[in-house]
């Protein structure tokens, strides 16, 4: 038995081994365990708290969620205001700003200043008070006097801790920061919320604020919320740093996030060249900012300067170009797209938005118009972030004059006047499926309908698919008008004479164009894959059928439920791959292309990774037996051994399949009595066994990965000499590495040429391995790629 001691002592181990590897995780972003090593420390402790509830305290991992809900916010008096910022919107007004400080500090013009950069988090400004290094209060910012007390709600988000580390905190310690919602929590957030039919939010700053100011804190641990620390407060019993700049470093080794865009730099120009730097990658970043912040980074200069009676001498937040405005919808007009989807598009009164004059907004599809409750003639607010289609975000029906009219889908196509219908979803759950209308009408007329024709060539003939040079939308357009092209396989048939017909086309453009063609008969199969222009696949997509499957006559005879053993291929689309290549006119253009000669270039294997890589359990949760789970199918397939040893089975052996649950149980026999299922799940475990995936075949698996960067995540900057970085990033694909936009500690190796910036300094301030454009050369010859 253990002794009190020994079970408090095992209490506060857990304890610390969780606050330290919730602080790898959500604040360093470098985890050190799996998640399942991690759920399962969570839930000793409780275990242990539950069976010794006397050891329970409100600084344990397992408190930050359970608090009941609150009746009502108390108010916070600020003991130091929580004070705004003065905005700069030009240049000139930070160049006045850095002139005011150097005067106010008596220093020349031309002295340099240091000053703390950070992006300016667009979210809800909190203030956290610390005693003894534990959280004691959490509000809001209020009107910067009085705010609300928050407390329950701040303990569940994860970027906050409950304790903080080491122990040279100040006896009482504010930390001011903001809360925000990043990009993808919101985008999954409000998709929940269309889900349970409920109201979604506008953007991630109005669903942080709801989310923050929920009665019940078991709705705000749900929420995708994280905080970023960016000042103190109060400090007592206690001395930080004479910076800004090493007081965030020093919160963030307490336990606090911090920006890892934040920089320290010298005077306006160094300011200046920061703002432009994350302007540039503002819409890449996974959250939304709206400027940059500067603050004085000498604590001294700080008091010195002081304040005015809302905001500090010393910061200012230097705002980015509105991206919001107000304006009227004119009309609504429908495109139609490459897979025939019909898009309604807001025709608008000019606002000039983000930078630019907008008139157009996109409108996403007709569920999209009634959730907005969208009518031509609304005055409605427009959205516009960088290089993103400008969209309705919300409408003001109070600005209504009756003059409105409602909107609605035409009955034909606007482009071919073929039918337009509403596409059909079909929903899995519980070994049962439910047909559902779906939010995208689309134009029947396929090939024959020249927008569709038009877009599918573009595509068809575009860098990443086939990449024949010099087939422009101008001269698309061209070819299709004339009737010279029907279909892909048509622009294999065209001779030199055709292109001197066209506008712009004279002998040595019409041969260079006719070279450019026949030179792309063949191409590597994830590239034809792509051109093909198959419904929701993408080029990644395109690349793991390819890789994976290794040729073309396997994946057009894959079976939805084969395919999702695919990385990263659920079952919507995998029937959206069944659909295009069990239908007849797409095989048809397919076999067309064939016949002129046009052939991928394929393996023909099936990666090892695949081969024997499922299991008859695997099968058995794939196949959607309702009440199997992952250990009732285990369960299962131990006891019967095959698929056809379940498929005969009767009710006395399920009832020997020791304990299988009695509802998995006759809802199995629900499903043994329907032969359109068990006819199913035979194909499926037939084409397993063909492709060479089926558990049997485990002893042809190859021992060893073909892909050596497998799992692997490299990064491209500056300029490529010997090949594009597109080039660049297909060899590193082709051997297994995912290629990103940023660089993390996760980052295996940035190759960076000439004129490499950001992405390089960060690359050497985290110290991830770069490499120049010679040595990437050599490692690709080292696996048999030549450049």
């Amino acid at each position: 038995m253990c002794s009190a001691v020994s079970i408090e002592q095992d209490v506060q181990q857990l304890r610390d081994q969780l606050n330290h590897h919730n602080y790898r995780y959500y604040v360093l972003d470098d985890p050190e365990l799996p998640d399942a090593e991690y759920d399962r420390l969570f839930q000793r402790l409780k275990q242990l708290e539950a069976e010794h509830p006397e050891l329970v305290t409100p600084t344990s991992p397992t408190q930050r969620v359970g608090a009941r809900p609150a009746s009502g916010f108390t108010e916070v008096q600020h003991e130091l205001p929580m004070l705004s910022l003065d905005n700069a919107f030009e240049a000139q007004d930070l160049r006045d700003f850095v002139r005011r400080v150097q005067e106010r500090l008596g220093l020349s013009s031309d002295a340099d200043i240091a000053f703390a950069c950070e992006p300016k988090l667009d979210g809800i400004a909190v203030s956290l008070l610390y005693e003894d290094g534990v959280l004691v209060r959490a509000a809001t910012r209020g009107d910067g006097t009085t705010g609300e007390d928050i407390t329950q709600n701040v303990r569940t988000l994860r970027t906050v801790p409950l304790q903080l580390n080491d122990g040279d905190w100040p006896r009482r310690l504010e930390v001011r920061g903001e809360i925000y919602m990043p990009r993808a929590g919101f985008e999954a957030l409000n998709a929940r919320q269309r889900e349970r039919d409920e109201k979604t939010f506008v953007n991630p700053r109005n669903a942080a604020a709801g989310s923050l100011r929920q009665l019940d804190p078991r709705i705000t641990a749900d929420r995708p919320l994280e905080m970023c620390s960016y000042s103190t407060g109060i400090v007592e019993g206690g001395e930080l740093p004479a910076s800004h700049y090493e007081t965030l470093e020093l919160l963030h080794r307490w336990g606090f996030r911090i920006n890892p865009e934040m920089r320290l730099v010298q005077g306006v120009e160094g300011c200046l060249e920061y703002y432009e730097d994350l302007a540039a990658r503002r819409d890449s970043l996974a959250y939304d900012i709206d400027g940059i912040v500067f603050k004085v980074d000498d604590r001294a200069q700080q008091q010195q300067l002081g304040f005015v009676s809302r905001a500090p001498r010393w910061a200012i937040a230097h705002k980015f170009p509105a991206q919001e405005e107000m304006t009227r919808v004119r009309a609504v007009e429908f495109q139609v797209g490459r897979t025939g989807a019909v898009t309604p598009v807001a025709r608008l009164e000019p606002v000039f938005v983000g930078g630019v004059t907008v008139s157009n907004a996109t409108l996403h599809n007709m569920d999209e118009i009634a959730r907005l409750g969208l009518k031509v003639g609304d005055s409605v607010v427009v959205r516009r972030a960088g290089d993103v289609i400008p969209q309705v975000v919300r409408v003001l029906p109070e600005r209504r004059d009756g003059s409105e009219t409602e909107v609605g889908i035409p009955a034909s196509c606007p482009v071919c006047g073929s039918d337009i219908e509403r596409t059909q979803l079909i929903k899995r759950g519980k070994g049962k499926e439910a047909v559902s209308q779906g939010s995208i009408y689309r134009c029947v007329g396929r090939l024959a309908c020249q927008a569709q024709l038009k877009q599918a060539i573009i595509h068809f003939v575009s860098r990443r698919a086939m990449d024949i040079e010099g087939l422009g939308d101008k001269n698309v357009d061209q070819l299709v008008e004339c009737g010279l092209v029907r279909s892909p396989a048509d622009l294999y048939r065209l001779k030199i004479a055709d292109f001197r017909g066209l506008e712009g086309f004279a002998e040595l453009s019409s041969s260079n164009l006719y070279k450019a063609i026949q030179a792309r008969r063949e191409v590597p199969l994830a590239r034809f894959i792509y051109a093909l222009g198959i419904p929701e696949v993408g080029d990644g997509t395109a690349r793991a059928l390819a890789q994976q499957l290794g040729s073309l006559e396997r994946i057009a005879r894959a079976l939805p439920l084969v395919l999702t053993w695919l990385p990263d291929i659920g079952l919507e689309v995998a029937h959206e791959i069944r659909n295009f290549f069990t239908d007849a006119h797409n095989r048809q253009v397919i076999d067309e292309l064939t016949d002129l000669g046009v052939k991928p270039e394929q393996s023909g294997e099936l990666s090892p990774a695949l081969r024997g890589s499922t299991t008859l359990a695997e099968l058995l949760v794939k196949l959607n037996i309702p009440y199997v789970a992952k250990t009732g199918a285990e369960l299962l397939a131990g006891h019967f051994g095959s698929l056809d040893a379940l498929l005969e089975a009767d009710e006395e052996q399920l009832q020997s399949v020791a304990k299988l649950s009695k509802r998995a149980r006759e809802a199995l026999l629900g499903q043994l009595e329907d032969e359109d299922w068990c006819r199913e799940a035979r194909a499926v475990e037939k084409q397993l066994l063909e492709f060479g995936m089926h558990w049997s075949c485990q002893s042809e698996a190859a021992g060893e990965s073909s892909q050596p960067l497998a799992d692997q995540t490299w990064v491209l900057t500056g300029t490529l000499e010997r090949m594009t970085r597109d080039e660049a990033k297909e060899q590193l694909l082709s051997l297994g590495a995912k290629v990103s936009g940023s660089v993390s500690k996760k980052t295996e190796c940035v190759v960076a040429g000439p004129g490499a910036g950001s992405k390089l300094a960060k690359a050497e301030s985290l110290g991830v391995r770069v490499i120049d454009e010679g040595e990437f050369i050599d490692l690709l010859q080292q696996y048999g790629i030549s450049s």
